[in-house]
């Protein structure tokens, strides 16, 4: 046995974790005594020789026979130490059973994987704000009088729809920011955007239901309504947002309509004012609801904002989502929801039985941030800043891309979308070759909900990138793409 040989393979495949030789040695040998590298009744080297085979003090050896010997792996003989007979480890991909058999439910074993934390930051990743430019320390100064100003009543479990505070800053700003029609009593105050939908669907549906999604479209909607178990039909997005057809009313009526009419994500598009009155009046014909998710609708480039679907008609059927997320940073984990008046004593008692009650202090900040205007004028610079950042990346890909791409969603928000005219090209392929040079552009052909892809291009945010920045980037986003020079 070429022990040297044995020793450092392991070392290769399985790392050093920072472990002693010691206990390196010990998990070699029972890792190759559990796979049969050495069988059992193998008699082992004599430790003085192993030891000067791998270069490590005599003891090192004795400690990890001690080891093997303990835990019954080795025992000793006239030979010396020698392998004892022991259950053999099978390779996992032989014993793992299918998914089905180990408790995983159905409806989650086809979810998409999520970003990893390390893609989470830089060009081009999308959703997330230029947090270089949050108030930190005014934050910070917030958070230290609300918890200051506590009594110990409210260390106990709090609301079951969160603080009356901050319930009554959110319900303030939407009315005058977003023309949202609600009192206090209709917010229910979350974790975010996830929280909001995963309450949403168990609140508004039942299994087997229809859910109608953009697509291609947010794939935090379409986790949660796998989740729920609901039935999901996708419905194509145009130039002026969902575009629901007469047959889709007919033969797929839906229950609930999921949609983000302020910036559609991902292609960016804003829905028309035409097509949001017809699609509240068509739904409150279908007895259906809408949930408008108006993720980042505080960032409107060019001309003013359109006023939030909710408040557009009277006792509209309409659901509104919001988050902190986007216009604070995402740490904050902090959303809400506005539920037609009717539905608020249910969502109260729905969520008196399973929601977490507390984060106090940050609630309580948060409602002072908003009603001392720091708030409105933290979004009018990022508004700015978001601008600036958008047109130097417009700038850039016309300047390098234009005859090859096309550009949507350009109008709002902090991301764009880029489309290829040439549609032999694989956004995918180009998308992993971009993120091993550590450029994160989402392919738009991964965003599909139901059926075919619309479209092959990338999702570009904006946000976090210095304006200086983006012509560097945009000539490494051209080198990716199979254009002939």
């Amino acid at each position: 046995m070429d022990y040297s040989l044995l020793f450092n393979a392991y070392i290769a495949r399985h790392g050093q974790h920072g472990w002693s030789r010691q206990r390196l040695l010990h998990e070699c040998l029972r890792s190759a005594i559990r796979q049969g590298t050495l069988a059992a009744g193998t008699a082992m080297a004599p430790s003085r020789a192993l030891a000067e085979e791998l270069q490590v003090a005599r003891n090192t050896v004795l400690y990890a026979y001690e080891q093997l010997a303990s835990e019954g792996y080795v025992h000793s003989d006239r030979r010396g130490t020698v392998v004892a007979a022991v259950p053999l480890q099978v390779a996992s991909a032989q014993v793992v059973p299918p998914a089905v058999q180990v408790g995983l439910a159905e409806r989650v074993r086809n979810l998409r994987t999520p970003p990893t934390a390390v893609h989470l930051a830089g060009a081009f990743v999308p959703g997330v704000p230029a947090l270089d430019h949050f108030p930190l320390a005014l934050w910070r100064r917030l958070l230290e009088r609300a918890w200051r100003s506590l009594t110990p009543a409210q260390l106990n479990y709090g609301d079951v729809a969160g603080e009356w505070p901050l319930r009554v800053a959110v319900a303030e700003h939407l009315r005058a920011a977003r023309g949202v029609v609600c009192d206090a009593a209709q917010v229910f105050i979350t974790d975010g955007t996830q929280s909001s939908l995963d309450m949403c669907l168990r609140a508004l549906a039942d299994v087997g239901d229809t859910i109608w999604i953009e697509h291609p479209g947010y794939a935090g909607a379409l986790a949660a309504a796998r989740a729920a178990s609901l039935n999901v039909a996708g419905i194509e997005v145009d130039d002026e947002g969902i575009a629901p057809q007469p047959d889709d009313w007919l033969l797929r009526p839906p229950r609930l309509i999921y949609t983000t009419p302020s910036h559609q994500y991902p292609l960016g598009s804003v829905l028309s004012l035409s097509r949001r009155i017809a699609l509240i009046e068509a739904a409150r014909r279908a007895g259906a609801l809408i949930i408008e998710d108006d993720y980042d609708s505080e960032f409107r480039h060019d001309g003013a904002p359109l006023s939030a679907m909710q408040g557009l008609a009277d006792d509209a059927p309409v659901v509104y989502l919001g988050t902190f997320s986007k216009t604070m940073f995402p740490a904050l984990r902090i959303g809400f929801v506005v539920v037609p008046a009717a539905l608020a004593p249910a969502f109260a008692q729905m969520r008196a039985q399973s929601s977490a009650r507390g984060r106090v202090g940050e609630q309580l900040a948060l409602a002072e941030f908003l009603q001392s205007g720091q708030f409105a004028r933290h979004v009018r610079r990022m508004r700015r800043l978001y601008r600036q950042r958008r047109d130097a990346l417009v700038a850039a890909l016309e300047r390098h891309l234009g005859q090859h791409v096309t550009l949507h969603g350009t109008s709002a928000g902090m991301h764009l979308a880029l489309c290829f005219r040439d549609q032999g090209w694989s956004d995918v392929v180009i998308s992993q070759r971009l993120l091993e040079q550590g450029v994160v552009a989402e392919a738009l052909s991964a965003k599909a909900t139901q059926g075919g892809v619309l479209a092959q291009g990338l999702m570009l945010g904006y946000a976090q990138v210095p304006a200086e920045q983006m012509e560097g980037l945009v000539l490494q986003l051209a080198a990716a793409l199979p254009v002939r020079r």
